[in-house]
């Protein structure tokens, strides 16, 4: 919150000693038991750590293995494993997930699914709209806040939405609004990202699938995340991944 970060990660001793770390994430007023950015983030920050390009994250939601890759320029990017197989829970109306993010029902694309609640890790409703719709879509605070009794199944005080809009074979644009949780809106959101892609395939009749997805755009601060899911013997399981640039370097005190 005092840096007006999306998320933060703090890097402890793993309880088992077969992995690399225990990592704790938190955004601005909570906890998280999985996120994707900060994973290929602190995959990074933990480069020298890696046993023949892997490494083990032990979170709440479960252990996180982050591939990361290398070019003859040195490290390119980290592709995630969500800790958990794709799970599916109630729909919200549409006209309620319109007026949370200041738009008319009639921009709820809803002949793929219904806005529903998805999760590989970390608790979302996923949204299609229009593409029009996607560029001018608001996050309404107070109709989130309307909105949340009604649809209290993320957990208490939690109520984010992700809204995608499909932008050609293979690419995904998405928005991410969770004003509640202290984000007015995220530039990258790989935990979100992940259940999409896994959703998208159970609707399909493939066996593996991955798309490109921009986000952040409107923001001024874009976003490129591939994501893959493939169906497994427990369920849909998916990955995120892309590039990291180091922004800044200091000390914090606690």
């Amino acid at each position: 919150a005092e840096f007006n970060l999306s998320e933060t990660t703090f890097v402890l001793p793993p309880a088992d000693p077969a992995n690399t770390a225990r990592v704790r994430i938190f955004h601005r007023t909570a906890e998280m038991p999985f996120a994707g950015h900060p994973n290929v983030g602190t995959g990074w920050a933990l480069a020298d750590r890696a046993i023949d390009g892997l490494l083990r994250f032990e979170e709440i939601a479960g252990l996180v293995q982050i591939r990361l890759t290398r070019n003859g320029e040195g490290l390119s990017d980290a592709t995630v494993a969500a800790p958990q197989p794709l799970s599916l829970g109630p729909e919200m109306p549409a006209a309620l997930a319109a007026a949370c993010a200041s738009l008319n029902e009639g921009d709820i694309v809803t002949s793929g699914h219904a806005p529903i609640m998805a999760s590989v890790g970390t608790n979302f409703v996923i949204v299609e709209v229009t593409p029009e719709a996607l560029g001018r879509a608001m996050p309404d605070v107070s109709a989130f806040r309307a909105a949340l009794p009604a649809f209290p199944h993320l957990g208490p005080g939690r109520l984010p939405l992700y809204l995608y809009a499909h932008a050609g074979a293979g690419q995904l644009r998405a928005r991410m609004f969770a004003p509640l949780s202290g984000t007015f809106e995220d530039p990258a959101t790989g935990s979100a990202a992940t259940p999409l892609a896994g959703l998208l395939l159970s609707l399909s009749g493939h066996d593996s699938d991955a798309w490109s997805i921009m986000q952040g755009v409107e923001m001024g601060r874009p976003s490129l995340l591939q994501v893959t899911a493939r169906r497994a013997a427990d369920g849909i399981r998916t990955t995120v991944g892309g590039a990291c640039v180091p922004m800044l370097r200091g000390e914090i005190t606690l």
